[in-house]
Parts: structure tokens; sequence; C-alpha cells
């Protein structure tokens, strides 16, 4: 069967084949390993998430057919190693979601998000390193790690009652941040960002997306500010940079 008569799903790993194969493959392709693929695999999930938050649902296929590229990247690699392949992953999925849902698909009508806090904590116990902090993934971003390390905290109690708790926590770190030695600041200023994630859990704020819109407005408005310049703002005294600064958000807030 030729590329073009495969199912789709049978032709990207037949592709995937071809290109690994040592005598015929890309040599790029050839050479990578699970490590020097990992960083494309962020990457293309945040493009994925990129295209979300635009709405744009033509680049969201695109960058998910990206994403699934990395699936079957790593995959291919699993199998050429005896690991496991592609299926193994289909199927290791699907069993995961049939069990954590015993509403949908057992006979077990009870509350469905308690049920699956549950499920999983059991499937972390199964796990070597069963701490409640157990398989919290390194490789995440640092503020969405921290999130989930807290929330992992908060389901043995190890939490703040109200959003009181962490905002006053805020004040203290601040505090300690302008108290620090410079060996001691990236510590502090550490400590200081947690307490922030902290109380943007506790407000119901996603500290990640909530940090991405802050970055774009960020860059909308100094991008703004350039272009009123009239390309560039190097140069300027730091008093009009601050009143381009201050026309760019007025302008934003225009109707």
């Amino acid at each position: 069967m030729s590329l073009t008569n495969m199912p789709p799903i049978d032709r990207i790993r037949t592709i995937m084949v071809q290109l690994r194969d040592p005598q015929s493959g890309c040599a790029w392709d050839r050479e990578q390993s699970f490590k020097t693929i990992a960083p494309y695999t962020i990457e293309e999930a945040y493009e994925v998430a990129d295209a979300c938050e635009r709405g744009d649902l033509g680049d969201l296929k695109d960058e998910l057919g990206d994403l699934l590229l990395q699936v079957v990247f790593h995959s291919r690699m699993a199998e050429e190693c005896g690991a496991f392949d592609f299926d193994d992953v289909a199927t290791a999925i699907a069993d995961k979601m049939t069990r954590r849902h015993p509403h949908i698909f057992g006979d077990h009508p009870a509350e469905p998000a308690s049920q699956w806090e549950t499920i999983k904590a059991q499937e972390r116990a199964e796990k070597a390193g069963s701490g409640a902090l157990a398989g919290v993934a390194l490789g995440l971003p640092a503020l969405l790690r921290a999130e989930k390390l807290q929330k992992r905290a908060a389901r043995v109690g190890f939490d703040w009652p109200d959003a009181a708790g962490p905002r006053t926590k805020i004040d203290e770190e601040l505090e300690e941040v302008a108290a620090a030695a410079p060996a001691e600041r990236e510590e502090e200023i550490g400590d200081l960002l947690f307490a922030v994630v902290n109380w943007a859990r506790h407000l119901g704020i996603d500290a990640e997306a909530a940090l991405r819109l802050a970055n774009a407005k960020f860059e909308r408005r100094f991008t703004a500010m350039e272009t009123e310049a009239g390309g560039s703002i190097a140069g300027k005294a730091l008093a009009d940079q601050e009143e381009l600064w201050l026309a760019a958000k007025r302008n934003e807030r225009k109707p």
C-alpha cells in the first residue's frame, strides 16, 4: 500500500519509521534521542496553547499535528529499543481514561470529581515514591509546577483556609527579599513567586495563563510605543519613554 492510501495514523507512523531508518533515513531524525526531542515536544504543546488562546482553529489543526508528530517520534524511538510502541501508548491512555471514569464506563454512579481524585491517588500509590508530591514532573514550567505542588499538598490538608493567608505571605516574602543579602536574593525571589502562585490559586486564577496574558500585554504596548516613536525608543530619555508607555495604555483602553 502506498503512503497516500494508508489511514492517516498509519501513514505518519510509516513516515517516522522511514525517517529513522539507519541506512536510508534522515540524518537529523536518526541522531535524535528522547532527551533531544523533549524540548520540541514542550514547544509544540505551547504552540497548541497559543493557537487556542488566539481562537485560530486552522492554526490549531496544524499545531495539533505537530504535537502528534512528537508522540509518534517518541513512540518510534521507544519501539526501536524494545520498550513500547504507539499502540501501547494509545492503549495505556484509553485504559487510564476508562479506569478514571467508572461513572461513565462502569457501574459506579458516585460523584465524578471525588472518584477522579481517589483513583489518581490510588495510581500514584502503586508507583515508586508514592508521597503526596510524587509524580509532579520536573520538566513543567516553574509556575505551573508550583501550582501543582500546592494542589497536591492541599489534598492532604496542608493549605491556607482562604486567600488571606497567601496574601499575607506575599508581604512577608517581599520584606525578606528587601532584607536579603545578594547571595540570598534568588532564593527569596523564588519564595515570593511561589507565594504569588499560591495566592492566585486561592483566587481561582491560573498563574501560568495570567503571566502569558501579562507578557502579551507588555509586548502589545511596547510595540505601540515603538510605532509611536517611529520604529525605536532607543536613545530616548526615560521620561519620554514613560510618556509613550502611558499613551499606549490610554489608547488601548479606548473603545
